[in-house]
């Protein structure tokens, strides 16, 4: 069994191959997704957690991109900005889909989690939806 997540993979014997991964959570990121990433033993501090749940979404790619984390949020602004505006980004995933689709998008984003390093997904912008994440390089 897996010391980070809990979880298995054949393929790889005990490891299922999942690295901590180091996150800032917007301030609209679901309690249910938060607390998901906690029980993957993730490390992640919330924008609340902050003082920041009142900040600009280029205030919060800063403090990502200072504190080295990657910053997962619901608002789609992000991919404008780190896109089409070049703001320095450390690294953004962005969760698609309604709340009914929450226990799929969770099942993505372990799958994305559990897929990649943390080194591989600096300077990306990773989408999480229901079925797929895509994944865009910076």
């Amino acid at each position: 069994m897996c010391s980070v997540c809990g979880g298995y993979d054949p393929f790889r014997g005990d490891s299922c191959g999942s690295s901590i991964m180091r996150i800032l959570a917007d301030q609209d990121v679901y309690k249910i997704t938060i607390d998901k990433l906690k029980e993957w033993k993730q490390d992640i501090v919330t924008a609340k957690d902050l003082g920041m749940d009142r900040a600009s979404d280029e205030e919060l790619l800063l403090v990502a991109k200072e504190t080295e984390r990657f910053l997962i949020t619901r608002d789609k602004d992000f991919g404008a900005l780190v896109c089409l505006k070049e703001e320095v980004s450390p690294g953004v995933i962005l969760l698609r889909g309604s709340p009914k689709e929450i226990e799929n998008i969770h099942h993505q984003l372990r799958n994305l989690l559990q897929e990649y390093v943390e080194d591989e997904l600096k300077s990306v912008f990773c989408v999480v939806e229901p079925r797929k994440y895509r994944i865009r390089h910076l």
